[in-house]
């Protein structure tokens, strides 16, 4: 089922790596959440590659890929961003940056060599990375009587919540992230365990959260 605002992205930074005709092609994949942070990641990556001949790079941003861009730093026009920025969408991914460093090994390759192994190396770096899916998300603070525990954490289970914090006084209260779209759902079915005495309080943090394809 689609869920509005969902979308696909990664876990983790990721890479991988090959060689062709002696030139090193390394792809590495980063979460992001702004075209900043994408341009951050690229910085860091020339950084640790000072030596590098080129540093091609692509980023796809927003839940509807509002934003998306991509350079060919400095090698032949449409040989190199396009096919990165070809690979992210194909994948169907956002709010990720991906940059390809290239060591060049003294053969040229080519238009056609250049394009499929800028293509290879991005497809690799995504191959590496753990694909998960965006949902939007609600911080919900849950406060129950201590005969609810096993009920409260058996619903938030069956709904994906993630818990943040559980703390015990005179009632229990659990802080979880859990996907907009169950937040009515679990409501419903607490205050039908507890006969009305649990209580819900959400909270201004709202985001997304991350789970497994």
């Amino acid at each position: 089922m689609e869920i509005e605002g969902a979308y696909r992205s990664i876990a983790a930074e990721a890479e991988a790596e090959f060689t062709e005709k002696k030139s090193r092609f390394i792809g590495r994949i980063k979460p992001v959440e702004s075209e900043a942070e994408a341009k951050a990641f690229l910085e860091s990556v020339r950084a640790a590659h000072r030596e590098a001949s080129h540093h091609v790079y692509a980023f796809v941003i927003g839940s509807s890929n509002e934003i998306q861009r991509s350079n060919d730093d400095g090698e032949p026009a449409g040989t190199a961003g396009r096919p990165v920025l070809g690979a992210l969408k194909q994948a169907g991914l956002s709010h990720v940056a991906l940059v390809v460093t290239r060591y060049f090994g003294g053969t040229l390759l080519g238009a056609g060599g250049l394009t499929r192994a800028y293509g290879r190396a991005a497809s690799l770096a995504i191959g590496q990375a753990r694909i998960v899916r965006c949902l939007p998300a609600q911080l919900l603070a849950l406060h129950f009587g201590y005969d609810l525990i096993g009920r409260v954490e058996s619903l938030l289970a069956a709904c994906g919540a993630q818990v943040r914090d559980k703390s015990y006084a005179e009632a229990v209260c659990y802080l979880a992230l859990l996907p907009l779209a169950k937040l009515a759902g679990l409501q419903r079915e607490l205050t039908e365990a507890s006969n009305g005495a649990a209580r819900f309080q959400t909270l201004p943090e709202q985001g997304y959260m991350k789970v497994d394809i």
